[in-house]
């Protein structure tokens, strides 16, 4: 059954566009430096087994995300935005400063945290400037677009990371920081900083709230599990992949190869989950896109890194059509007024982390590291079952 939207939005096309060039810069800037993050972790504390950092870095983003609706409604969203990007310069450049130590760890951490502001700030203002009927379309290109730039940055990592170490990959994130707050600040001085309407309620009763609407809690989980899925592939697989022997160089080319659906599937799939199949059945074929290749991950032992590469592709694939159908879904069921349920749905991304980082944790100390990888597939076939029970969003045509 397709079911209609409640709600009026209004388009403004030209904030849009501006969004969407943040989030290609974005995407670059945090690209160079997001394959790099656990191995810093791991040199500065001397530990393969660095889960505990993102527990806490996630469990922090998880208590601020959940009370960021209340600085959203004094400030707005356009604020926040730039109070966050103000706070990962200053993180970026601490990281620069800093020798390779727990003081780096901790500036570390708050960078971690200080992006997730940024990108759940950003999200509300997309769906601000958005509407129902075409949110596959906007956010498929908002999140090819940051991809485009995301794409880009394994490649130049791996090559600034073996010239310049830790140093020259903070540097260019800074770099393309500011960049991005400028270009923010040019581009989105005249949109207004929008507050939303005040609304008092507490944590658990937005909790029970989200419980009770069947299909934003099942979009939710499938959400939980995409973060999942990259919360584990992310931090472990160039751990893994390293200690197979394989350099730097060879993995910053299958990074860059595994990071091509991203460009390619998300704007297509939201036209397709707009204007003729909804997002259900969709959603349903990349989980197990992403579950059968996550386990061929994980009984592989090919010493070719095209091999390698063409695995974390097919899993991207998967990873890329559920991370613009989750949305497309997801913002049809809200209005970017109801600032609370959208900070809530991105916590799916701390509360995976957090689930990730004990998982592993706990999973290292008693088997090798591939194993984390044969869990990371059961998971992701735990997410089936919701999908299966979505209700599918009304499409333009029949």
């Amino acid at each position: 059954m397709k079911k209609k939207s409640k709600h009026q939005e209004k388009l403004d096309r030209i904030r849009v566009r501006v969004v969407n060039v943040v989030g290609f810069l974005m995407g670059f800037s945090q690209s160079v430096l997001a394959y790099t993050v656990s191995t810093y972790f791991k040199e500065s504390s001397g530990t393969e087994n660095v889960g505990i950092f993102y527990f806490v870095s996630f469990a922090a983003v998880l208590f601020i995300l959940l009370n960021l609706y209340k600085l959203t409604q004094k400030t707005g969203s356009v604020f926040v935005f730039f109070f966050s990007m103000v706070a990962n310069i200053s993180f970026v450049a601490a990281l620069i400063v800093l020798p390779k130590s727990f003081f780096g760890i901790a500036a570390m951490i708050l960078y971690l945290i200080s992006v997730s502001i940024t990108w759940a700030s950003l999200d509300v203002i997309l769906e601000s400037f958005s509407v129902d009927k075409m949110s596959g379309r906007i956010r498929g290109l908002y999140l090819t677009v940051f991809n485009a730039g995301y794409v880009l940055g394994p490649l130049l990592a791996s090559k600034i990371f073996i010239q310049f170490d830790f140093d020259g990959i903070f540097f260019i994130s800074l770099v393309f920081s500011m960049i991005i707050l400028l270009f923010a600040i040019f581009g989105m001085r005249r949109a207004g900083n929008a507050v939303f309407p005040k609304k008092r309620q507490s944590i658990r009763s937005l909790v029970l709230e989200v419980f009770r609407r069947k299909n934003i809690f099942r979009i939710y989980y499938i959400s939980f599990v995409l973060d999942f899925f990259y919360a584990l592939m992310v931090v472990y697989a160039p751990i893994y992949l390293l200690d197979l022997g394989f350099s730097w160089n060879q993995l910053g080319i299958a990074f860059t190869i595994m990071l091509v659906p991203f460009v390619l599937v998300q704007y297509p799939a939201g036209i397709l989950a707009d204007k003729k199949i909804g997002e259900k059945e969709m959603i349903i074929l990349a989980i197990l896109t992403i579950g059968i290749s996550s386990f061929l991950f994980f009984i592989n032992t090919s010493k070719d890194i095209f091999v390698w590469a063409v695995i974390l592709f097919a899993t991207r694939v998967g990873a890329a059509l559920v991370e613009i159908l989750r949305d497309s879904y997801f913002y049809k069921q809200v209005d970017y007024r109801r600032a609370d349920v959208i900070d809530f749905f991105r916590t799916a991304q701390p509360v995976a982390y957090i689930a990730a980082a004990i998982v592993s944790t706990v999973i290292l100390w008693a088997f090798s590291l591939k194993y984390v990888f044969l869990f990371l597939t059961l998971v992701i076939f735990s997410a089936l079952l919701p999908a299966l029970r979505l209700t599918d969003s009304q499409v333009e045509e029949s």
